[in-house]
């Protein structure tokens, strides 16, 4: 495990030949998403693109979860400082961006829970391997936000209209099987396989020849980048003044008190 001043970082990139593994490694927090963690999945896809051994990437979590939405105090800060939110929100959009453009095949093994930011750092990679006790989820909209880096960039091009509606208005639950059936994901296996089959994928997907396959994976990204760049601009912009409302605040406090924990003391002042 790489070290960073003392503690494990955040994003670990890990591997030799042409597959690297990509982890978020914040297992503890069920890998949500904070300040360090945000920034790293900004400037990974840059690095990784420039490096000429890269030929695939397997995207995953440490422990139980693949990506447990927003750290807590990550969302009060970008909530009270106005200068910060508006720093995040454009982090925020270069993540989208620059996995939209990463020329190199992304395979996403899903180990456990994919909320929030989560689910969509999985959805934005170019194959889905899913646990069979994972799921996904999408709870902007319940906690008083828009779900700018979140379901409505790319869950239409994915599922129904329909559907991607009613999941982003309500914040329910996914499993996996219903996951795969509506397109978030490609495949469902046994939880000890989630790996083992995202790792045979991408070293067939290492062996492919390499314009071929960069360049259609450009092709198809274009459909979805001109789909996304129609509503990236207002998403942002609405996310960005739905996060300094009171009601952020109060819904923040009323989900952290139903999940049995303390919310930090700073999202007092957000009501």
């Amino acid at each position: 495990m790489r070290m960073n001043g003392g503690k494990p970082d955040v994003l670990l990139v890990e591997g030799d030949g042409p597959v690297r593994t990509v982890t978020m490694n914040r297992p503890a927090q069920r890998n949500a998403v904070n300040e360090e963690l945000h920034a790293a999945l900004a400037g990974i896809w840059g690095r990784l693109r420039d490096d000429e051994e890269v030929r695939a990437v397997v995207f995953t979590g440490a422990g139980k979860a693949f990506a447990a939405g927003g750290d807590l105090e990550y969302l009060v800060r970008v909530s009270n400082d106005p200068q910060y939110r508006y720093r995040t929100m454009a982090e925020a959009r270069r993540i989208v961006t620059e996995m939209l453009a990463f020329p190199k095949p992304i395979i996403a093994a899903v180990n456990g829970p994919a909320v929030g930011l989560g689910c969509s750092l999985a959805v934005m990679s170019d194959v889905v391997f899913m646990s069979d006790q994972a799921f996904m989820a999408d709870p902007h909209v319940s906690l008083g936000v828009v779900a700018a880096d979140g379901g409505v960039l790319a869950w239409p091009l994915m599922m129904s209209l329909l559907r991607a509606k009613e999941y982003l208005f309500t914040g329910d639950r996914i499993d996996a099987v219903t996951a795969e059936r509506i397109g978030l994901a490609n495949h469902v296996v046994p939880h000890d396989q989630v790996l083992p089959r995202a790792y045979e994928l991408a070293e067939r997907l290492a062996r492919q020849p390499q314009q071929a396959l960069w360049d259609t994976k450009r092709a198809l990204n274009i459909h979805m980048g001109k789909a996304i760049s129609s509503v990236i601009d207002f998403a942002f912009a609405s996310e960005s003044e739905t996060f300094a409302l009171p009601e952020f605040g109060a819904s923040l406090r009323a989900y952290t008190a139903r999940q049995g924990i303390s919310a930090p003391a700073a999202a007092s002042s957000t009501s």
